[in-house]
């Protein structure tokens, strides 16, 4: 499936949903008290999207694997950040679970992209133009969900 943007890659959708999580639990007047936590989470939340997008825009498969490492780690930060919400009762025990859950998903689809790129290093080389069309199996891209 070819791929012409970033909002194509399911691990990006899956990084847009993990951040509007974020927003909407930080939102609810229990969270927005804790100024540093609603800063913090919301700025690793968006760092997931951001970098999968910067790695995309690249010229490199290196290049996009060390962005797609930064976006998997700042997953993790949102996780390991979201257990003092519901610690501080900041979050109702559903709402953790589902933002926990999302941050989950969004962690493993950069993982499978990014074992992807490893190992095929040789159908995915340096792009003439950042515009240029990537070829990936559906598995990684859905246009139909893409903003």
């Amino acid at each position: 499936m070819k791929v012409e943007r970033f909002e194509d890659l399911i691990c990006w959708q899956e990084a847009h949903g993990l951040t509007n999580a974020v927003c909407d639990f930080t939102q609810q007047p229990e969270s927005v008290k804790d100024f540093e936590l609603v800063r913090q989470i919301r700025r690793a939340a968006v760092s997931v999207m951001s970098n999968i997008a910067e790695g995309f825009e690249r010229w490199t498969r290196k290049e996009w694997v060390r962005f797609l490492d930064i976006a998997k780690d700042s997953a993790g930060e949102v996780r390991s950040q979201l257990y003092v919400a519901p610690d501080q009762r900041y979050i109702r025990p559903a709402q953790f679970q589902a933002t926990k859950t999302q941050a989950e998903k969004a962690s493993q689809t950069i993982a499978s992209l990014i074992g992807y790129l490893d190992s095929h290093t040789v159908t995915y080389q340096v792009r003439e133009t950042a515009s240029e069309q990537l070829d990936f199996p559906a598995e990684f891209c859905n246009r139909n969900l893409g903003t």
